[in-house]
């Protein structure tokens, strides 16, 4: 028997696949990282603007004090030139270009230089010099193939150049701009990521909080009531005040449910007595204890989906389970079940709830699953291991459910259309399912098989294999005692 394919290892799919398009999926972003994206758009737009800001406020300031300073440089440089001695001069240029990195060399007819680059800071501080310096001023980048800041001028008539480092112009590259850029967008980055986690982490816990009370695990479900923030601290307040009313509610209903199921039990065992005793008509008889049956199974219902939500998980044999039950109704007239379960497949479970479970699903094919020709249950049963899980599988072959009622199946009272509902019943069987499933950490799930009926899907925790082997031998060789499905239920 076919089972699910390796990309369904964590949710059940149906025996039986249908051909049918996948729709596709939305991109959707959490919070977070909702949070995040707009946060860094926002802090990369003001490092940008930041950065034009400064490059524009630069210029400006920049060209005018490099100009002030070469044009400083120039005139004393002359000056000093011009008011000393030979002998002087040439002292005074030997200690400028020693101690200042400053040459001041003839200007030759033939020497070839190459002008200042075009860039605005070049045109600015060439303009500024010529401004200052007069319009035979000659500003150079190299002199004869030598880089440099060249800058020419006349002394009482003699051209000359003054040659400096050109560090003394050069402005930020690009490089030096990219790094600053890389630095402040790592940062930002790493702000926006610290900021969008400070603002998503109390929502991620209410979700999960949430998450856990729509579980009804109420006791991991309180958040934290000495939040700083004070909307988040009442907020915080709030859940937990409406959780221990949810938690308070569901314990008063389950003591209720408890409470009236036992008080029922012996006035039904009285009437059934009274009934056996007291009716003469047999066909009247038979009707009102199948009547009595069905209302002590109803109760049993109740009673079931009143339990506690503990359970003690230990490794169990699921073959061995599901061959006790199926033993326990394999004469029954109305069901004829097929198995296909490994022997050595075992699962973390509550032995008693697996049991319970099987048994319900069970009867709920027994009761809604019969073939429309034969008026018999066909029950296929199958397991298979996948990694970490078992996946369990129980079809059978009737009119099946109409997709819109799936969903609404495993919800407490619910009833289906009358294609289903032929047999009496509470509502809760496959919420007790659903409920013990949950409990035991498994998933539970309802799909209609493509060739018609019901398929219930069980998925459950894997145990070891030799976990379970003694447990297995002991349940497989020791005497099984059945157990008798209610009679059939009638209608009125």
């Amino acid at each position: 028997m076919p089972l699910s394919t390796d990309t369904e290892q964590t949710n059940p799919a149906p025996l039986e696949r249908r051909d049918t398009p996948v729709p596709r999926k939305r991109v959707e972003l959490n919070l977070f990282w909702r949070t995040f994206f707009l946060l860094s758009v926002l802090l990369f737009g003001s490092i940008l603007a930041w950065l034009q800001t400064l490059r524009a406020l630069e210029f400006e300031p920049r060209a005018l004090h490099t100009a002030q300073q070469i044009a400083s440089l120039v005139n004393l440089s002359r000056a000093a030139l011009v008011h000393a001695d030979p002998i002087a001069r040439v002292s005074l240029i030997k200690t400028m270009a020693d101690q200042e990195g400053v040459r001041i060399l003839p200007r030759e007819p033939g020497d070839r230089f190459e002008l200042l680059d075009n860039s605005d800071l070049g045109l600015r501080l060439t303009e500024e010099l010529t401004r200052r310096l007069g319009q035979g001023a000659i500003v150079a980048q190299s002199v004869n193939d030598e880089k440099g800041l060249w800058v020419g001028f006349t002394i009482n008539g003699d051209a000359n150049w003054l040659l400096m480092d050109r560090s003394r112009f050069t402005p930020a590259g690009g490089r030096t701009w990219l790094i600053w850029l890389v630095t402040a967008g790592a940062l930002s980055l790493a702000g926006a990521a610290a900021i969008a986690r400070l603002i998503n982490q109390p929502l991620k816990r209410l979700s999960f909080a949430a998450n856990r009370v729509r579980d009804g695990d109420f006791a991991a479900s309180r958040l934290d009531e000495e939040a700083v923030t004070s909307e988040i601290r009442e907020v915080n307040i709030g859940f937990n005040r409406m959780a221990q009313k949810l938690a308070k509610l569901e314990q008063d209903r389950a003591v209720m449910l408890a409470g009236i199921s036992h008080d029922l039990r012996t006035p039904l065992a009285r009437l059934r007595l009274e009934t056996e005793m007291s009716v003469s008509d047999e066909m009247a008889r038979e009707h009102m204890v199948a009547d009595i049956v069905q209302l002590d199974a109803t109760i049993d219902k109740f009673l079931d989906y009143a339990r506690p939500d503990h359970v003690t998980l230990t490794p169990v044999n699921l073959r061995g389970v599901v061959a006790s039950c199926v033993y326990a109704v394999q004469d029954h007239r109305e069901l004829q079940i097929s198995m296909d379960v490994p022997e050595d497949l075992n699962v973390l479970a509550d032995e008693v709830e697996l049991a319970r479970i099987l048994s319900n699903l069970l009867e709920n094919a027994r009761r809604y699953g019969k073939s429309a020709d034969t008026e018999v249950t066909r029950v296929e049963i199958a397991a298979k291991g996948r990694e970490q899980w078992v996946l369990l599988k129980l079809r059978d072959h009737g009119p099946g459910v109409p997709p819109e009622q799936l969903a609404n199946l495993t919800k407490p009272f619910f009833r289906g259309d009358s294609a289903r509902t032929a047999a009496a019943g509470a509502g809760l069987g496959l919420s007790i399912v659903d409920k013990t499933i949950q409990r035991m950490g498994g998933i539970f799930a309802l799909a209609n098989a493509a060739s018609g009926g019901l398929v219930a899907h069980v998925q459950l925790q894997r145990a070891g294999m030799a976990e379970g082997a003694a447990e297995a031998h002991q349940r497989l060789h020791r005497p099984l005692v059945k157990r008798k499905l209610p009679p059939r239920a009638t209608r009125n």
